[in-house]
């Protein structure tokens, strides 16, 4: 995603909870701003937006993709450590970043804040509690923020990815299959069967809507859940 933002011609900064990932970043992309942070802890989210603020000289758009997957579990397996770290880094760091983006925002004058949630913000999945608690709260939090950072140019939507291939995904897969005693092969077929395109979505079909809800092209867009995920018809 960072690439396409690179090619569009924007002035990027990212944060990442890994150095290693920075650093390669870093090398791959000359001229990208970095700052290593948990955006789960606030105290770090104010030294990124520090970082960027001086960076970038300003803001003009927050892509909040920072996430994980949590456990895959029945609710009652699911630990207390498990479910707050999962709403830690999924709904309090979007928190953290869009309250400390909407003073730039506002500042210059107008600008665009995307929020990732998921189709499991759309709908319920079973033994993902947390993940999908967290999803949801971003699409509440995405219409609140659309309304009150409206009347200041500021646009705010989410982009709700189905399955994405890559190795996240891969992951989540191994684990459920693991649950549910099947194969990875026939549970990836049972999803794909599950979605009306019969394919999951790629990382550029995700950077690509959000270029565009970003763009002059969605200037009127706010507050809307955009999925990204070939139509899921149920779950």
């Amino acid at each position: 995603m960072t690439e396409r933002f690179i090619e569009a011609g924007a002035r990027v900064h990212i944060c990442d909870a890994d150095a290693g990932a920075l650093t390669a970043a870093s090398s791959a992309l000359p001229g990208l701003g970095t700052t290593l942070a948990d955006v789960s802890d606030p105290q770090q989210v104010a030294q990124l937006f520090q970082d960027a603020a001086e960076g970038l000289g300003g803001l003009d758009i927050l892509v909040n993709n920072a996430g994980i997957s949590g456990p895959v579990a029945p609710v009652e397996e699911v630990s207390i450590e498990d479910w707050r770290a999962t709403l830690s880094i999924n709904l309090d760091g979007a928190f953290y970043c869009a309250r400390h983006a909407a003073p730039l925002l506002k500042a210059a004058g107008g600008g665009a804040i995307v929020n990732m949630s998921s189709t499991a913000g759309l709908m319920g999945f079973v033994r993902r509690s947390p993940y999908v608690a967290s999803k949801w709260a971003l699409i509440g939090l995405t219409k609140t923020l659309a309304m009150e950072l409206g009347p200041f140019g500021i646009r705010v939507n989410a982009v709700c990815p189905g399955s994405v291939e890559g190795e996240r995904i891969d992951r989540v897969i191994e684990s459920e299959s693991a649950a549910r005693g099947i194969s990875a092969e026939a549970l990836r077929a049972e999803w794909q069967e599950l979605m009306s395109m019969r394919a999951f979505a790629t990382a550029d079909d995700v950077a690509s809507m959000v270029l565009f809800l970003c763009s002059d092209a969605a200037r009127i867009v706010s507050g809307q859940a955009v999925a990204v995920d070939g139509n899921t018809e149920s779950k």
